[in-house]
């Protein structure tokens, strides 16, 4: 029997299942004896605990995952809930119920607030159970203990449990619930874990059932014959060589370049991704200063984040996304007015649009970092005692959620008036492929955001489970309008790049690149795969799988025609 889901990387695992446990049961809707006074002094220290420790997971795990962590570390201890639980506590509900409902009622604001709040659904439940087994005195549920290496599978997981995932252990991962963009399949693409989530029937696969996992192909086979299985380990040993290639630029088998870069959300992981091969970074996202704030860094607060992440990437590219926030992602000193419909509300640039300072503060950081980084500002190296050409930084920077060439001509005025030398914008709404052709006239390049193209394109929330069949970017209607951005960006003479989840599936890059696309950005994890998929295929055989892409009816037929003809195209 084959389960399917949502394949994350191109991993494959062979190996025994083995479940989570069950979540803690829901507290009973009891009067409470114990006083009100002590039971909130329990809660207090159980909030504080879990705070405690969730950042210290964080610290220990590191990276993207630490900022995770973090983030949960801060929901421990928000004061809106506290004083939520307290006034329930008042009601005459018991500590353990009291946190229960006070966590469970912002959890559901947060799933019909959509988009980026709706993602933190999850995180908001495992602090929760955290806090109530705290109160129990039980530990919280988690990974299993297993003396072998086994596949876990989980209704969901939490980021608090994928951050620490023991490698040795867990070969790979198993979701009922989840997306392409959830937390469990960000953390596991970072940690190269084969993973596939939205898996119907998951929830039936009894401890010590042997399957192949193959997050290429979204299926679990739960029934494997010994010849799946030899097939299976064949792949994991040829994957294991790919990894330890030596790090060559991107490219096409006939030498086409396509530089393959790194999406950071902060400078802490410009090792990582230097040590994966990447060329650049392709989306630097600022959002990591802004939303744990209360009022807007300043310019030089920003300017010394900038300036470490343009330093480590000294000869190369550095693609950054100014603020990408709004309705969506609440922001007291930007825009926190509750709206109906938050994904189609005031964020990205319109949101910047309305608080334009700031756009201005962010990008003079920008401009000062570049030009403290290169050591010449914008007239030529050596004049403030720099190094020569081969040590500068190239910034380009860009604008979120730009819908049409007003966005544009006012983002791309702005950021040069401001000393930015090259400016573009974020390809996410189906309008700015429309009118791609005007866009460009004033855009100096596009990078194309797949996931909310996605979701904008098939009215699908990228976050909700029972869509996540729709939330694929190898849908044909997808691929046409990135097929119109390629088209646009080739006539103008421009460059556009993808920097959404679609860059990191190996055989979807090369039809993107079939479709005009000159660089793809991607979670380090993904680089090595995406190389070497690139380099089996000329410019004329990847602009063929892009068409047999587009003349399919749907994702899964787009995926299936591509394979077909990549395979007969490597047997031919």
């Amino acid at each position: 029997m084959v389960l399917n889901g949502v394949g994350v990387g191109r991993s494959v695992a062979v190996g025994p299942t083995l479940r989570m446990p069950e979540p803690l049961s829901e507290p009973v809707d009891e009067v409470a004896t114990e006083p009100q006074q002590e039971a909130f002094a329990r809660v207090q220290a159980a909030l504080t605990a879990v705070s405690e420790d969730l950042s210290a997971r964080g610290e220990k795990a590191g990276g993207q995952a630490q900022d995770v962590l973090n983030a949960q570390a801060l929901m421990a201890a928000d004061p809106t809930i506290v004083e939520d639980i307290e006034a329930r506590l008042g009601d005459g509900k018991t500590g353990e119920r009291a946190v229960f409902e006070a966590y469970a009622g912002f959890r559901d604001l947060l799933v019909q607030m959509g988009g980026y709040m709706a993602e933190r659904a999850t995180d908001l439940d495992d602090v929760s159970r955290r806090v109530i087994a705290q109160l129990r005195g039980v530990p919280a549920p988690g990974i299993p203990e297993s003396d072998a290496p086994f596949i876990l599978v989980a209704h969901d997981l939490a980021p608090a449990d994928t951050a620490l995932l023991d490698l040795g252990k867990v070969m790979g991962l198993i979701t009922r619930e989840g997306g392409p963009t959830s937390h469990t399949a960000i953390l596991a693409r970072s940690k190269s874990i084969p993973a596939i989530v939205g898996v119907e029937g998951a929830e039936n696969l009894a401890d010590g059932t042997l399957v192949v996992l193959d997050a290429a192909a979204g299926t679990v086979d739960t029934s494997p014959s010994e010849a799946d299985v030899l097939d299976a380990r064949q792949r994991i040993a040829e994957r294991a060589a790919l990894a330890a290639a030596p790090l060559t630029p991107g490219a096409l088998a006939d030498g086409t370049p396509v530089p393959l870069l790194a999406n950071l959300g902060s400078a802490d992981g410009a090792a990582e991704a230097l040590a994966a091969g990447a060329e650049g970074v392709g989306l630097f996202r600022t959002e990591f200063l802004f939303l744990d704030a209360s009022a807007a860094p300043t310019v030089e607060e920003q300017y010394v984040e900038y300036e470490r992440m343009l330093r480590a990437f000294v000869g190369k590219k550095v693609v950054v996304r100014v603020l990408d926030a709004g309705a969506d992602k609440p922001l007291s000193f930007l825009n926190d007015a509750p709206e109906e419909n938050p994904a189609l509300g005031l964020r990205g640039i319109r949101a910047l649009r309305a608080s334009e300072q700031i756009l201005i503060d962010q990008l003079t950081a920008l401009a000062r970092a570049e030009e403290a980084v290169n050591g010449a500002g914008v007239l030529g190296a050596g004049r403030h005692g720099g190094g020569g050409a081969g040590e500068r930084v190239d910034l380009w920077v860009m604008a979120p959620m730009v819908a049409d060439a007003d966005d544009s001509e006012y983002f791309t005025t702005v950021a040069r008036e401001l000393g930015i030398q090259v400016a573009g914008v974020m390809a996410e709404v189906p309008s700015s492929a429309l009118v791609a052709d005007q866009i460009f006239e004033t855009a100096d390049f596009v990078s194309i955001g797949t996931n909310d193209l996605t979701q904008y394109t098939l009215a699908a929330d990228r976050l909700l489970g029972s869509v996540a069949n729709l939330q694929d970017p190898w849908h044909p209607a997808v691929l046409r309008l990135v097929g119109m951005l390629g088209r646009a960006g080739r006539d103008a003479g421009k460059p556009v790049g993808v920097c959404g989840e679609a860059a990191a599936d190996p055989l979807l890059a090369v039809v993107l690149v079939g479709l005009g696309v000159t660089s793809l950005s991607m979670t380090p994890a993904a680089i090595a795969d995406v190389r070497a998929e690139l380099a089996r295929h000329t410019t004329v055989e990847a602009e063929a799988l892009a068409r047999a892409a587009l003349k399919a009816t749907s994702a899964s037929r787009a995926r299936t025609a591509v394979s077909r003809l990549a395979a007969a195209n490597a047997v031919g």
